[in-house]
């Protein structure tokens, strides 16, 4: 037997959360595939077989945490086996159940046989949160590699099953599993008029914890202020529409508004050197490079990949670093250094809806940069109203570092490039 043991995984990090087993216990897995997803307080870690074999003995299970150097399974080597025959396994399947307690909902009193086809892959956490939910797997799409079903499509699946449909990997629709006791239910699995109040305690994953100390950190280290303006993106939307199919044709990608952004950030930056600099002790770092960093919402969360020299790269490039980020973020493989040594951040919460906010600084950087939903809004044009699509902008900054002057000046900036992009190309 050979043991797969929790690997080093960055300077200072001693300790991972176990994210899903994606072979399960008596499973047969190839050399260098991947056998179980680690999460730690950066990035997700994917841990491959060493060589091909059995996975046996699986001694941590989802949302568990581990050390480094701690033992996950044994693997016992072996060839393939025959596509007729069945891998001997050893022992039970692997277990999914959380650590957490919960307090379970009657389902009428039994479960629903919730296992996949012979060609769908439930991943041992989807599969329990399906069973306990009463929904059938082969009902549920998977987004996971080879269309496995991930412990996130077994949430989105909950989610539509309590809006009172289950979404099948046909894309149609599928009304909710009645109780087994014939009483009237909704979506849930609780009978109508039930006064059942269900409460469930997970451990929060080592991503959010990260982001809740370094929010924390900021909050009580830094002297965070916000200014905003608001933005016509009219000329920006019309250069869009313009270029987009020759744009795409040409790079391969498609023309978003935040390489504009980035681009505006970069030459603002540029004129404020404080906004792209940090405290450091008794000193202020300044900086003649721009390591933009984008807030991303992936799998586990948002996340802040860097994009490395903007001031280097073209609009193209920029469109498809964040696309390829954008990728790993949603399949959890965004490696610890993808997430450090940013500069500067740009949160665009208006994919989301967000009208406005004020986003918080991301230590050790001294500003953060926040973009809002397109509105359409009425507004004085020489005297006239006119309809035009603006955006708010909020820019969040240290003001240990920056001054109003400069954190204003900044963001109007940001303003008068943006509703005459073509200054990027002329650098005026």
């Amino acid at each position: 037997m050979l043991q797969i043991k929790v690997p080093t995984v960055g300077e200072s990090i001693s300790e991972v959360q176990i994210g899903q087993w994606l072979v399960a216990e008596g499973g047969w897995v190839a050399k260098d595939q991947t056998v179980v997803d680690l999460e730690t307080e950066k990035a997700a870690v994917q841990v491959p077989a060493p060589q091909s074999g059995y996975v046996r003995n699986i001694r941590k299970q989802a949302e568990e945490f581990a050390s480094v150097g701690d033992v996950l399974c044994d693997l016992e080597p072996a060839a393939a086996p025959p596509a007729s025959t069945t891998p001997p396994t050893s022992g039970t399947p692997a277990k999914s159940a959380s650590p957490a307690s919960a307090v379970a909902a009657g389902n009428g009193g039994g479960k629903v046989d919730a296992q996949p086809t012979s060609q769908q892959r439930v991943m041992p956490a989807a599969q329990r949160i399906l069973s306990e939910s009463g929904i059938p797997a082969g009902n549920v799409p998977g987004t996971g590699p080879g269309g496995r079903v991930l412990k996130e499509d077994a949430l989105a699946a909950v989610t539509a099953s309590a809006a009172g449909t289950v979404p099948r990997a046909g894309g149609t629709l599928q009304a909710p599993v009645p109780a087994a006791s014939g009483a009237p239910s909704n979506s849930t699995g609780l009978t109508q008029g039930s006064t059942q109040r269900v409460e469930e305690i997970r451990p929060m994953s080592m991503i959010r914890r990260t982001i809740a100390s370094r929010l924390v950190e900021a909050q009580q280290t830094a002297a965070l202020l916000t200014t905003f303006n608001e933005v016509n993106m009219q000329p920006i939307m019309d250069l869009r529409n313009r270029y987009r199919d020759a744009f795409q044709q040409r790079h391969g990608v498609k023309l978003g508004f935040m390489s504009f952004f980035a681009k505006a950030s970069v030459e603002a930056l540029r004129r404020f050197p404080a906004v792209n600099s940090e405290i450091r002790g008794n000193n202020v770092v300044y900086r003649n490079y721009m390591d933009i960093g984008i807030a991303i919402g992936g799998g586990k969360g948002l996340v802040v990949p860097v994009l490395r020299n903007v001031e280097l790269l073209s609009f193209a490039e920029v469109e498809r670093t964040i696309g390829d980020f954008a990728a790993k973020a949603m399949e959890n493989r965004l490696m610890p250094e993808d997430l450090t040594g940013g500069t500067f951040t740009i949160s665009n919460g208006g994919v989301y809806g967000s009208m406005l906010s004020t986003p918080i600084v991301n230590p050790p950087q001294s500003a953060i940069l926040g973009l809002h939903s397109i509105q359409e809004r009425p507004m004085a044009v020489d005297g006239q109203v006119v309809i035009q699509p603006m955006m708010y902008l909020a820019l969040t900054y240290d003001h240990r570092i920056i001054d109003g002057r400069e954190a204003v000046t900044f963001l109007k900036t940001i303003k008068e490039i943006c509703e005459d992009p073509t200054r990027l190309f002329l650098e005026v």
